[in-house]
């Protein structure tokens, strides 16, 4: 059997999004300042933890929206988040979202016309190839830097931390 979009994108975004709550909650009690983690960044010309984790929705809820709307612009005027609550609440929400995606609906995705919009950029997709191609990739990067980030700060994350709930075949 092929493998569908649905199955291609939902659960693993879901595994990194749920992942994504354990690192705050790690954040959360390692006691250095709350603003310092949310402000911090791998370096100068990089967009803070905060933009980061913000990132994650946007490449999750935020991608499977601008599918159904036929365009996805990203959200760089929308303020990010300024504590772990917020934080939690956006992965929450992010993960409540892509729960309710239907396979069916991810289906009926494929071969429909999409654009990435950007300023005066404009870049034509058909919606798996944006899913695939240039959402699924984004959310990871912003997965990965924001994990990197409490790690360059010293909150106790590992590897594992990453991984979360891996889809183990059952005994």
């Amino acid at each position: 059997m092929p493998l569908s979009l649905h199955a291609a994108i939902i659960p693993s975004k879901l595994q990194i999004l749920r992942s994504g709550k354990g690192w705050l909650d790690k954040a959360e009690s390692c006691g250095i300042p709350e603003a310092e983690l949310v402000e911090a960044r791998l370096i100068d010309d990089m967009l803070p933890f905060a933009y980061q984790v913000k990132s994650m929705a946007d490449h999750s809820k935020g991608a499977i929206e601008g599918v159904r709307a036929g365009v996805f612009t990203p959200k760089f005027k929308d303020t990010p988040p300024a504590t772990f609550a917020e934080m939690r609440s956006l992965l929450d929400d992010a993960i409540a979202f892509l729960e309710s995606v239907t396979e069916e609906e991810m289906e009926s995705f494929i071969g429909k016309d999409m654009r990435f919009e950007i300023g005066e950029k404009k870049l034509p997709f058909t919606a798996e190839d944006f899913l695939l191609t240039f959402s699924q990739t984004n959310f990871f990067f912003h997965a990965c830097t924001a994990y990197g980030v409490l790690r360059m700060k010293g909150v106790a994350v590992g590897k594992l931390d990453y991984l979360g709930a891996l889809r183990l075949k059952a005994a």
